[in-house]
């Protein structure tokens, strides 16, 4: 129950940079650089629950592959170096989810990826990492037949480790994230709440301590 994302990019480092961090957060993706090779891409797999787009490409740009792209039903998140109010403007009025103006930080690309498929029905229903399932449409967290029973916090925790597989965050980054801004105590309440779920999860390597930095969920499958 991968979602599959569609990037659309000619900045082969860009590019290759999205696709590194979607994969390694569980996502399915598929590249292409040219905009005139949109067509014949969907007219192969047109099962693409999300698209990622420039706007300068070249042969079509991303204004002109948009309604292209919403005919067939997938929703499109601009990713683009035009960074004028009449470009946004445009992109938004036209009928572009989401307008995300270059240079920008690959966590709130994803967070922005998250709340699209998530507002537009395509979410996926579970999230997985090694035997462990998680159910968000009710909150429960399964290993095989066994529930698991998390406090609400450590199950914002884990769920934010598990959708963002392999990538290390801070303690003050987990903590901005789970308990938000208005939280004010010491880091050293992560390391608690970790020590918590390591134990009811009962795979203590599947979150990483990586010193003087933080913690990571790592998962190869």
């Amino acid at each position: 129950m991968e979602n599959k994302i569609l990037i659309i990019e000619d900045n082969e480092a860009i590019a290759d940079l999205i696709e590194m961090n979607l994969v390694v957060t569980g996502y399915r993706v598929k590249k292409i650089a040219d905009g005139n090779q949109v067509s014949r891409l969907l007219t192969e797999d047109r099962m693409f629950d999300l698209a990622i787009v420039d706007i300068m490409l070249p042969g079509k740009n991303g204004f002109e592959l948009l309604p292209y792209l919403r005919q067939r039903g997938i929703p499109v998140i601009f990713l683009t170096a035009k960074d004028d109010v009449a470009s946004k403007i445009k992109g938004l009025k036209e009928g572009a989810e989401d307008y995300i103006v270059k240079p920008f930080e690959v966590l709130e690309l994803l967070v922005r990826i998250e709340k699209v498929l998530e507002r537009t029905g395509r979410l996926q229903k579970y999230l997985s990492a090694a035997d462990i399932k998680i159910y968000l449409d009710i909150r429960t967290v399964m290993r095989g037949k066994e529930e698991i029973h998390l406090k609400p916090l450590e199950y914002d925790l884990l769920v934010l480790l598990v959708r963002n597989k392999n990538v290390t965050f801070t303690r003050e980054r987990l903590l901005k994230e789970v308990w938000g801004d208005v939280y004010i105590g010491e880091t050293r309440t992560v390391d608690v709440h970790i020590g918590q779920l390591r134990k009811k999860l009962g795979i203590p390597e599947l979150i990483q301590t990586i010193p003087k930095i933080g913690y990571r969920l790592e998962d190869g499958t």
